[in-house]
C-alpha cells in the first residue's frame, strides 16, 4: 500500500440497506487485519416486551419488528406458540398461510433486486438514477413488488405490519372469488418474474465464495418457506445433516461481542450463514417447474456460494413464490372456520420459518394460564454477522492483491459485500459509517 501511519475514512451511512452501523477495516502492510461491522443501534427489547403478555399477543406485537417481512414474524410466532399449546395448523388454513408468505417473498426480493442490489451492477448510486437509465426493469420490478403486496392486502389486511393474521389461522379468510383477480395479477407477474431472472443474469459479478457452513430449513418434496427442519451442508462439503427445531437453541449460540449491539450467533461452534444461498444449496432441486428452468438458465448449478449471486438466486426464489402462490389459488376452498382454536396450556414451544433474509426462529415459554414468561428471538442478519465480516475481510483481500485502491474504492466495494447479504440491521438490533485504519 503506498498509505503509511493511520488514515481513517468515515462514511455517515451505508445506503441501500435497512438500518445503521459502522465498519472498521484495519489493514497493515497490504493485508486486511481486521475487518468489524459494529452494529450500534440501541437494543428494541422485544423479548422483553413480550414476558407478561397473552400467548395470543406475540404475532401481533413481533410484526412490528420489520417493516419489510413482518409475515415472517408473525409466521414464526404462531408456530411456536402453537407448538407449546399443541395445536397443529393444517389444510387450506396452512395453505393461506403459505400463499401469505408467498406475498411477503415476492414484494421483498422485488424490492431488494431491482432497487436496492441492482444499482452496484449496473454503475449508478441508487433507485433514481437506476430508473433514468433503465426505467422498464424499475417498473418491472415495482409491478412484483406490488403482486406481492396485493396477496399481503388480501389475506393480511394491510401490506405493512398486516393486522388479519392470529394463533390458529386468521380473524378471516377470502372467498374463492376474491383470489381470481389476484391469480391473474400473478400470472402477468411469472413473466415478470423469469425476464427479472434472464436480466440479472447478465450482470458482472465478482469472484467470490463464502466460506461458512450453511443452514436452511428443510422439508421432504417442497422448497422450504414457512417451516420445515434446520439443515446444514457444511463449508467443506458433505451430506446434509438436520436437527429438530426444538434443539436449534444447542446448535445455534449466541455471545455478546464489545462492538456490537447485535448478538453473534455460531453454528455447532463454527461461522454459518443463512438466507437464499443456503436454501437454493439445501432445497433447490425441490424449486417448481418455472423457477428450476430459470435456475438452470441462470448457470447457477447445484450449488451457488458467490455471494454477488444471491440477486440471481433471489430471482430464482421469486419466480417459485409466484408459481407457488398460483398453486395454492387454483387448490383453494374456503375453510369452514377462518382459526382453529388455541387454548393456552403450560410449556414451551418453538418454531422456525424461511424469512426473505434466511431462517426465523422464535421460542417462548408459556405459563399454564397462557402468560409468556420468557422469549427468545433468533433473526436471520444477527446470524449473518459473522459470515458478512467474513466477506468484507475476503473481499478486501482481493482488492488489495490485486492493486492500490482508494478508499473510497474499498468502501464502495465493501457496501456491495454487504448489500449482497440484504441485511435488515435494525431487526438484528440493529451499518454504516466505514473506518479504514491504514498501517
Amino acid at each position: 500500500m503506498t498509505h503509511r501511519g493511520s488514515r481513517v475514512l468515515h462514511v455517515g451511512a451505508l445506503a441501500r440497506v435497512e438500518g445503521e452501523g459502522e465498519l472498521r477495516l484495519r489493514v497493515h502492510d497490504g493485508r486486511v487485519a481486521e475487518a468489524r461491522l459494529r452494529i450500534y443501534e440501541p437494543p428494541r427489547f422485544f423479548e422483553a416486551f413480550l414476558r407478561g403478555r397473552a400467548h395470543t399477543e406475540p404475532p401481533d406485537i413481533t410484526a412490528r419488528i420489520c417493516g419489510i417481512c413482518p409475515v415472517a414474524y408473525q409466521m414464526s410466532a404462531c408456530r411456536a406458540i402453537e407448538d407449546a399449546c399443541g395445536v397443529t395448523v393444517g389444510g387450506q388454513l396452512a395453505a393461506l398461510r403459505r400463499l401469505l408468505y408467498c406475498g411477503e417473498w415476492i414484494e421483498s426480493h422485488a424490492l431488494h433486486i431491482h432497487l436496492l442490489h441492482a444499482p452496484d451492477f449496473l454503475g449508478c448510486d441508487g433507485a433514481i438514477e437506476l430508473a433514468r437509465t433503465h426505467r422498464p426493469e424499475v417498473e418491472r420490478g415495482l409491478r412484483l413488488k406490488q403482486a406481492g403486496n396485493a396477496i399481503l392486502e388480501l389475506l393480511g389486511g394491510r401490506a405493512v405490519h398486516p393486522v388479519n393474521v392470529r394463533l390458529g389461522g386468521f380473524h378471516r379468510v377470502p372467498a374463492r372469488a376474491e383470489l381470481e383477480p389476484l391469480a391473474e395479477r400473478l400470472r402477468r407477474s411469472l413473466d415478470d418474474a423469469r425476464e427479472t431472472v434472464r436480466w440479472a443474469s447478465g450482470f458482472d459479478f465478482p469472484d467470490a465464495a463464502v466460506d461458512a457452513d450453511l443452514l436452511a430449513l428443510a422439508e421432504p418434496g417442497g422448497y422450504a418457506i414457512d417451516g420445515g427442519t434446520p439443515t446444514v451442508l457444511p463449508a467443506g462439503g458433505g451430506p446434509l445433516r438436520s436437527f429438530p427445531v426444538a434443539e436449534f437453541g444447542e446448535h445455534v449460540t449466541e455471545e455478546q461481542l464489545p462492538h456490537s449491539t447485535a448478538l453473534y450467533s455460531r453454528l455447532d461452534g463454527r461461522r454459518h450463514l443463512t438466507g437464499p444461498l443456503a436454501r437454493y444449496a439445501v432445497s433447490g432441486r425441490w424449486l417448481t417447474g418455472a423457477a428450476r428452468e430459470a435456475a438452470d438458465e441462470a448457470g447457477l448449478g447445484e450449488i451457488c456460494r458467490n455471494p454477488f449471486r444471491s440477486v440471481l438466486v433471489r430471482g430464482v426464489e421469486t419466480v417459485h413464490a409466484v408459481e407457488e402462490a398460483l398453486r395454492v389459488i387454483e387448490a383453494y376452498e374456503p375453510p369452514r372456520h377462518p382459526y382453529v382454536e388455541v387454548p393456552p396450556r403450560a410449556g414451551s414451544g418453538h418454531g422456525a420459518t424461511e424469512a426473505p433474509r434466511g431462517l426465523l426462529h422464535h421460542t417462548y415459554v408459556l405459563d399454564t394460564d397462557g402468560t409468556v414468561t420468557a422469549a427468545r428471538l433468533v433473526p436471520p442478519t444477527a446470524q449473518n454477522q459473522g459470515a458478512i465480516e467474513a466477506d468484507l475481510r475476503s473481499v478486501a483481500q482481493a482488492a488489495l492483491d490485486g492493486g492500490d485502491p482508494t478508499d473510497e474504492e474499498l468502501t464502495a466495494l465493501c457496501e456491495r459485500a454487504i448489500r449482497n447479504h440484504d441485511p435488515c440491521i435494525s431487526c438484528a438490533t440493529h451499518f454504516l459509517d466505514l473506518t479504514v485504519d491504514r498501517e
